[in-house]
């Protein structure tokens, strides 16, 4: 599975495409079993810690038929701030016209292959973490602990634990990088004025482009 990644979009930077992972835990995971694609998207919280890139910890239903498959590729699609680009934020567009409309959009690619987690005492630490991390900064938060310690087994028996150490990661931050510093500019002033998306967007740009400053 590749990726278009012209070079002044790349990003390499481990703790911009960690940022970006943490930030946006609702992943889009791909991955080849007996020969088709097989799609799902669920929360997945990265471990810096584990393995070169991290490892990614999640877990699935125990009725999708995934977990008992044997994928031979697999990657995970993280997806971040983006927003549509109006060629009326280019400047230059009053002086020759020769503008089009684009998206701009931030997202890491992290491959790797799955391993799948039955056993009980590990699962119940994986639920944990994850929920520990979702519930941190919650004036109440919730603890797993919190339910029937039946009704927790119950729950647990209905899923899956997921890990997937990473082995290639890939960040694209398609952030108007290919743009004259003046329409960087137009377009960071125009998406700053604009919907919560483009907002995030811009605050995208600020990071990935230090020498605009903010505005």
């Amino acid at each position: 599975m590749s990726l278009y990644l012209p070079r002044h979009f790349e990003q390499q930077d481990p703790q911009a495409l960690q940022a970006l992972m943490h930030d946006h835990p609702l992943a889009t995971w791909v991955c080849v079993a007996e020969g088709e694609p097989v799609i799902n998207h669920l929360p997945l919280h990265l471990d810096p810690t584990r393995g070169q890139h991290g490892t990614l910890i999640g877990h699935v239903a125990r009725a999708n038929p995934v977990w008992q498959s044997q994928p031979t590729s697999s990657v995970v699609i993280f997806h971040g701030p983006q927003a549509y680009v109006t060629p009326s934020w280019y400047p230059t567009k009053q002086a020759s016209g020769k503008v089009v409309p684009t998206w701009n959009y931030a997202v890491v690619h992290a491959h790797g292959l799955p391993r799948f987690i039955e056993d009980r005492d590990e699962l119940h630490a994986l639920v944990s973490r994850l929920t520990d991390r979702h519930e941190a900064g919650r004036a109440h938060p919730w603890s797993v602990n919190d339910a029937p310690p039946d009704y927790t087994q119950t729950m647990l028996g209905a899923i899956v634990g997921l890990e997937i150490e990473i082995t290639n990661i890939q960040g694209k931050f398609k952030l108007s990088q290919n743009r004259l510093p003046v329409d960087q500019r137009g377009v960071l002033e125009g998406a700053a004025q604009g919907a919560e998306e483009e907002r995030l967007m811009a605050q995208a740009m600020v990071k990935a482009l230090p020498g605009l400053g903010g505005v």
